[in-house]
């Protein structure tokens, strides 16, 4: 993924889940966290972040947070919606087929459906921001939904379908990922279970930039 209309400013802080204060050239700009992960391992105040101009001029927040620099990995990208797309080029790499994003399953919607082999697949992406000691690990706060999505997969291997957690790292060096039991215990045990189901587990490293991410 390539975005255009890049410019950089200086991180203030999270006013709330959707918003943040950052400096542009010399001004406090409101601007849009398409991120609702805390991100706390990775922003701060005075970190370089990346900011993408909407073509909205009647926009409240007229940029979008991308991506951040950090010392540890260099750029890091805090896009939710670049993990879906990337692993949806994972899959047509890997000999996917007939992929369908938002497939409804259960009562839920699963971020894509895809045969390969004659077996019917859904998979669920997760973005990783967070590690300790090398390891990625996911998620950085309490995830309900995540949780409710894992039962699903485990169910879907009863019914017949095959079931695949995608993780994509957008950590530099950072190529596995574990459940992260300490933020969110319950997460971490069905995450056990559906993996006991038989639920696959594909982790995708990528490589950030300020203004580009790309597979590994």
């Amino acid at each position: 993924m390539t975005y255009d209309n890049i410019i950089t400013g200086s991180f203030v802080r999270r006013i709330n889940r959707f918003v943040a204060e950052v400096i542009v050239d010399g001004e406090s700009v409101r601007v849009h966290v398409r991120n609702t992960g805390r991100c706390t391992s990775v922003i701060s105040s005075g970190a370089e972040v990346s900011l993408q101009r909407s073509a909205d001029p009647a926009r409240k927040t007229p940029y979008t947070l991308i991506a951040v620099n950090t010392a540890e990995f260099g750029w890091v990208n805090l896009d939710s919606l670049a993990p879906n797309k990337l692993a949806g080029e994972w899959l047509k790499r890997n000999g996917f087929t007939a992929i369908r994003p938002e497939f409804p399953y259960g009562k839920s919607r699963i971020d894509s459906y895809a045969e390969k082999d004659g077996e019917r697949w859904l998979i669920e992406v997760k973005g990783c921001t967070l590690s300790e000691n090398g390891t990625g690990l996911f998620p950085d706060a309490p995830t309900e939904r995540g949780t409710k999505h894992l039962r699903e997969l485990a169910a879907a291997e009863s019914a017949g379908y095959r079931a695949m957690i995608a993780l994509v790292i957008m950590l530099r060096g950072v190529t596995e990922v574990i459940p992260n039991a300490a933020i969110d215990p319950e997460f971490a045990e069905e995450f056990a279970k559906a993996v006991s189901a038989g639920v696959s587990t594909a982790f995708i490293p990528c490589d950030c930039t300020a203004d580009s991410v790309s597979i590994r």
